[in-house]
Formats: C-alpha cells, structure tokens, sequence
C-alpha cells in the first residue's frame, strides 16, 4: 500500500508545476572514445549539484529512474550494447520501494557502445535523460547529444557544432579513458540476490511446528482422549449434529487460543511497552540462560521417567508440555513474531483432528483402538525425551563455558540412549507391567531399522566426523576432544594464516572448521587494516540450531571455507556468552546508557545498534574502516549464494564500492 501511495503521489507531482530552487542540477559534457576500427564509446559526465544525486543505468523495476541512452535512428551506426556505468556508484537501500539501487553524488560518468556502419564522418544524435533527487524531491534531467565521429581517412563534417566539454571530461585523462573502455558488465551492483532468507527459516519453523503438533496428538495422553471428547460433543442430550458439531468448532477454537494467546499477550505487552530489542532480549534470555534451560532439562527427565514407568502423571501436559518448550525454543531464533505463528501452526495441526472427527464421526471407527501399542509409544517418547531434554543443559553449559557436555559426551548419551530403545523394539527390554514381544510387526521392523541406521550414522563422530544432520542439535565440533588430525591441522592453520595478535576470549571460544580469528570486533577491525583485507562478522550463539547447521554444510564447503581463511578476517560475535569481559572492554548501551559487562550482552548490543537485528545467525561484509559492502545476509543452505555473496563482497572491497543506505549508517 505504501508504494502504490509513494507512486500516486510522485505522478500527481509530475503534473503539478513546480518550482525548484536549481532550474539543472546537472550539466552535461559528451565525447568519443574508440574502441577498435568499427565500433565507439558515446560517454557522458554528469556534474551533479552537491545536494543532488542521480542514478545508475540499471535499476529495478520499481524505483528512481535509471539513466538513460536515446538515438535518432541512423543508417551509419546502430547499438550493440547495453548502457552502463563507468563511475563507481554508492549502494542504497530504499525502504519505501524496499529495493537497492546504485546512486551517484558530484560526478557521474556513463558510456554506450555503438557500432559504425560506414566508413564515412556521420553524426550521432541523441538524449540522455534520467532523475536527480535530493530529500525527496526529484526532478528530471536530460542533455542533448549532438557528436561527429569521423569518417575512416579522418574527414570529418564542415557544419557538425561539437558542443564544448567542461574542465571535468573525464575523458580528457588517459586513465579514465581506459576505464571507459573496461567499465561493463562486471560492475555488477545489485547484491540482494539470496540476502534475505528468513522466510525459508519461518517455513521450516512452520512445518516443524505442525509435525511436533501432529506427533502430539499420537502420545498416549492425548490419543485416547480424541474418541472420548468427539464422542461427548455428539451425543450431548437434546442437542442437534449442527450444535454439537459447532460446540466441538469451539473446542477446536480455544485449544489454538490456549496455546497461542499467552505467548502473543507476552510478546505484545513487551513490545509495545520496551520495543522490540526487550523483547528479543526476553528471547534471548529464555534461549540461552541457566535457569529456563535447566527447568525444561529438569522436565523432560521427569516426563521421561513417568513415560518409563517410575511414577503416573494423567495431565494431558506431561505429553504435549515438552513438544510444547521444543517449539517454543527453537522459534524464539526467529523474528519477535515467530513464536506466534509457530504456536499458532502447531495448535492448529494439534487441534484440527478435534474438528475433523466431531464434523465427520465416521472417521472415528477407523482409528486404532487404545491399548498396549500406547504403552509402547508412551516407552518410545520416554527414550525421545531424554535424548531432547539434553540439548537444553548443552545450550546452557556452551553460554556459561561449564565444559559437562562436550561433543563426545552429548554423542554418547545419544548413542546410548537410541540403542536402548532399539534394543526395547526388538523386544529385548521391557519395562514393568508390558508383555513378552514374540513377534514384530513391519512397521515396528521399519522403527528398529531407522532407529540402528541413526546408531551407526551417530558413532563416527565420536571420532570427528561432522555429522552434518544433526548441526543444530549437537555441541560444537571444535569441543570434541577425540579427533587428533583435527588439533593438528589447527597448528597448521594458525601458522599458514597468521592472526595479527593474539584473539581476545581465545580461552573461552573458538571459531568452527579450524577457521583462526577473533572474537571481539574492534580487534578484528585493526588485524584488517594491518593484512588490507576485509571483514566477515559472524553474529552467532551457543544456542543457535541454525548457526550449527550453516558452519557444517555451508562454511564447510570447500570453496566457502578456502575464502573465508584466505580472504577475510573472520570475527565471531557470540550474542549469548555470559563470560564477563574485563573492564577495559566494557561498553555503554547507546540505546538505555546501560554498561554491557559480558561478551554476549555487548554482541546483542553492537548488533541491534548498528545493523538493526537480533536474529542469529547474521553475516555482515564490513571493510576494514567498518562500512559495509553487501547487504547482511542471514539463514539459508543455498551454498551457492553464499559463495557470491562472499566474491561480490570482496569485488566491492577491492574496487571501493561500498553498501551504505540510510538505515544502516554508523
């Protein structure tokens, strides 16, 4: 709504006489430049008034006006190529039009190739004509090309008026005649291309959401009470089918309200009342602290036990509260919105079923009956819980460096504890009360199968393999005290790609893939300037699934990794560490005056301050004075993407581009 009103209300200025303060904000100076014997350089230098910009020759299709060539046809020559920028332009991000485009200030230099057709002199005649903008005001622009290009014994035309060129033709230099001629196609600005990936993030989010709420409805607090309460809303005394079925409607309505209301108001009241950076901060907090880690730790064991037999617990919440802290956890890595719609996702797929049989009561006869298959997958959720309820003491014990479960050990428990309940399917455990299994069904030999094949996928990373699909759900690689070739080709890489000085809180984090670097920014930004080479920010955490998965399937790809080590000096920003900084490197919060004291409080800090996120995992492209060269790029697999995204940075720093739109300006 917001760019069909900015486009009205220009086209309603385009018909309205104006007055401007500069009649031309931009002068022109045209000239020849050659290529080879048959084909020419038409280029144009804009000088621009110092409060005015104007802009590239290729621009998105919703946005300012590009620059652009036009010719009176000619039988002596024709076009052969697309216009384009010799001047190194400035990226700018629009957040009306929410594109980028490139924009020039001072002076602009544009060429267009054509092509003789005859060898005599001839003229060339024709416009440029574009937009020059300064605080929302824009204003267009043209000049009037009229040039001889002589004929091929040099003759020229006796009558040709060659309009004059001012003192700064860039063409009168022999430098910039040359990047006349090498300026083309290579100057390729536009680098939003795979940028954005949060919305494959949320989808993932989303799917996840509805099959942990279907996975909810087969737990044997739940599934036996599906028959019971269809049948309660249908058989209601003196009641219609219609009454019921919309009784069972709103049955179906506030499961989806209990479940997704708390978390909304939540959300909401903290918005609004402390912005968003409270309540990321809220997430934060529920994501990486001790306390809410180690409660829901805490009870996932508990459940698991009362699944095992130890104690009963008849609430429904003993099945669904677990699944429930799951979802809730793993979408608090998402916007300040995400918890919402994955509550609202899961509560639908969880409750739709409800609805479904009450409106269609024939359904209901085809369901399994309720009985010692129950028991079993109450057996089989119990073992599911234990291996969950450690990824939450892992989440706490990486944030506060407590060192209980590193990589081999988390690796252990979950071997241990899947082949237990391989061994419980083949009927070789059974738990108080349960019956001798003397035969298997294909369904549960399909169970036993799966569950042995993840054993045997699980083992070798005892040894260092990196287990690449299970990234997010296990400590990181570099705490795996086993793997031997890994400690050595980290000698090695510490002394082929020498860091500047020594990294700051090297004792307490460490970078993925044997990758050396730092862990605080300004650091990072000295060794940058000292080896002239760019920066790759990492804003990460001990508590991202997501940062997991990019370091070991894309990071570890060996194209990414050979540029990320020989290219930039990598800093990883950890948003959750609790690891107290010296004093010295304290920091003031520009936005509450409050001093950060620990690594992560700093990070979450500097990141929202500046780039204006709080989501993780966040790359940033900064050069070694800390402005940006491409737009921040956040989750997604596309290792393709990823790559360009990293060789388009590097272009930009070595020809001086840089990515500077308001938003994001220090």
């Amino acid at each position: 709504m917001k760019k069909l009103f900015l486009i009205l209300l220009m086209a309603f200025a385009a018909i309205m006489p104006t007055q401007a303060q500069i009649v031309d904000p931009v002068k022109w100076a045209f000239s020849i430049q050659d290529v080879n014997e048959t084909e020419f350089d038409v280029v144009a230098t804009a000088t621009v008034d110092p409060a005015y910009h104007i802009y590239s020759t290729k621009m998105p299709a919703l946005g300012p006006l590009p620059t652009v060539f036009e010719f009176e046809k000619s039988a002596d020559f024709e076009v052969v190529e697309d216009a384009r920028d010799v001047t190194v332009g400035e990226l700018f991000y629009d957040d009306i039009f929410e594109v980028e485009y490139v924009q020039f200030k001072g002076k602009a230099i544009y060429a267009q190739r054509l092509k003789k057709l005859t060898d005599n002199a001839f003229k060339v005649i024709g416009t440029i004509s574009g937009q020059a903008c300064k605080d929302g005001m824009c204003v267009p622009v043209s000049g009037d090309i009229e040039l001889v290009v002589p004929g091929a014994n040099g003759e020229t035309l006796v009558e040709a008026v060659v309009p004059p060129t001012d003192n700064n033709d860039a063409t009168t230099e022999t430098d910039e005649k040359q990047a006349v001629l090498s300026a083309g196609d290579d100057y390729d600005y536009f680098t939003s291309e795979g940028a954005e990936s949060t919305d494959t993030s949320l989808w993932g989010m989303i799917l996840s959401a509805i099959l942990w709420g279907l996975a909810a409805l087969l737990t044997p607090c739940v599934f036996p009470m599906v028959p019971m309460t269809v049948s309660f809303f249908m058989h209601g005394e003196g009641e219609s089918k219609q009454e019921g079925r919309f009784k069972a409607f709103m049955y179906f309505l506030f499961i989806v309200l209990l479940y997704t209301l708390p978390i909304a108001i939540l959300i909401l009241i903290t918005y609004f009342v402390g912005g968003e950076s409270v309540t990321a901060g809220i997430f934060n907090w529920l994501a990486t602290n001790w306390l809410p880690n180690l409660i829901f730790f805490l009870v996932f064991m508990v459940f698991a036990a009362s699944f095992f037999g130890a104690f009963e617990v008849l609430v429904s919440f003993s099945c669904t509260g677990p699944i429930v802290g799951t979802v809730l956890i793993q979408s608090t890595q998402g916007a300040i919105w995400t918890p919402i719609i994955c509550m609202l996702a899961f509560s639908i797929a969880f409750a739709l079923p409800f609805a479904l049989f009450a409106m269609f009561p024939n359904m209901l006869q085809k369901l399994p009956k309720s009985g010692g298959w129950m028991n079993s997958v109450k057996v089989v959720l119990g073992f599911v819980e234990v291996a969950l309820g450690f990824k939450f003491l892992m989440t706490a014990d990486q944030a506060y460096g407590w060192g209980l479960l590193d990589r081999e050990v988390y690796l252990g428990i979950w071997i241990v504890c899947f082949t237990l309940l391989g061994f419980y399917l083949l009927g070789k455990i059974r738990f108080k009360g349960e019956k001798e299994v003397k035969e298997l069904s294909v369904f549960r030999l399909v169970l036993i199968i799966i569950d042995f094949t993840f054993v045997i996928y699980m083992i070798p990373g005892m040894w260092g393999a990196p287990l690449k699909a299970l990234s997010g759900y296990l400590p990181p690689q570099q705490t795996l005290d086993f793997n031997l070739d890994r400690t050595i080709k980290y000698v090695e890489s510490q002394q082929e790609h020498n860091i500047c000085e020594e990294p700051k809180y090297s004792d307490v984090l460490e970078l993925p893939l044997d990758l050396s670097g730092y862990f605080d920014y300004e650091q990072a930004l000295s060794c940058a300037r000292a080896q002239d080479k760019p920066v790759f920010v990492d804003f990460t955490g001990h508590g991202c699934n997501n940062c997991r998965e990019m370091e070991n399937s894309v990071w570890s790809d060996p194209e990414v990794l050979k540029m990320l080590r020989d290219e930039y000096v990598v800093v990883a920003l950890y948003v959750d560490d609790k690891t107290e900084m010296p004093e010295e490197d304290w920091s003031v919060s520009t936005k509450n005056g409050k001093v950060k004291k620990t690594i992560g409080s700093k990070n979450i800090d500097f990141q929202e301050t500046r780039f204006g996120a709080n989501a993780q995992p966040y790359y940033v492209l900064l050069d070694n004075d800390g402005d940006m060269l491409m737009i921040p790029r956040s989750y997604s697999k596309d290792k393709a993407a990823f790559l360009t995204f990293l060789k388009k940075g590097l272009d930009n720093y070595k020809n001086g581009r840089k990515y500077i739109p308001e938003k994001y300006q220090k």
